[in-house]
């Protein structure tokens, strides 16, 4: 009568200890899936949004003198990105642009967060959103014209996305 009592008792507390430890189990690979989906998302996201800069200019004319193109007194480089990806690109004013001679580039705040210059805006160009094939003209601001030589630009979208280049003035 003592083995059958003991082996029922037995599996009564081995239940209970797999009870247990679903219960302890079961939310973590729940949360830990979600946390490798939420990821997953956001890395889809990141393949899916895609830029290019597609051109760059300042206002200097074939002699190197700067030539106030738009009429505005300030001396202005045009910076053009085109949104390769698949997805629409929301809040480009929250772009970070680095700007300045190679091996000496800074951070060029956007209009709204700068104290004086340099500064940038930015305008759509070819839709009314910055949606894939979309091009968006970024204009840096300075108070003076830069000198010549080469410069360096990269810019980089809210979600991390980046592109640079190279150019001459």
């Amino acid at each position: 009568m003592d083995k059958p009592i003991s082996t029922a008792l037995l599996i009564i507390v081995s239940m209970i200890m797999a009870l247990m430890l679903f219960n302890v189990a079961y939310p973590a690979v729940i949360s830990g899936g979600d946390a490798i989906r939420s990821m997953a998302n956001r890395v889809e996201n990141q393949m899916e949004t895609s830029i290019r800069i597609i051109h760059a200019s300042g206002e200097l004319d074939s002699t190197g003198w700067w030539n106030d193109t738009n009429g505005d007194g300030a001396f202005n480089t045009f910076i053009w990105v085109k949104n390769t990806g698949t997805n629409r690109i929301i809040g480009y004013e929250n772009l970070d642009v680095f700007f300045g001679p190679e091996g000496n580039f800074v951070r060029i705040p956007h209009q709204s967060n700068a104290a004086g210059y340099p500064y940038w805006t930015a305008h759509i160009e070819n839709d009314t959103n910055w949606s894939p094939t979309a091009t968006l003209c970024v204009e840096l601001h300075f108070s003076m014209p830069l000198v010549t030589g080469r410069y360096f630009t990269l810019i980089t979208t809210p979600d991390g996305t980046t592109d640079e280049y190279t150019l001459g003035m």
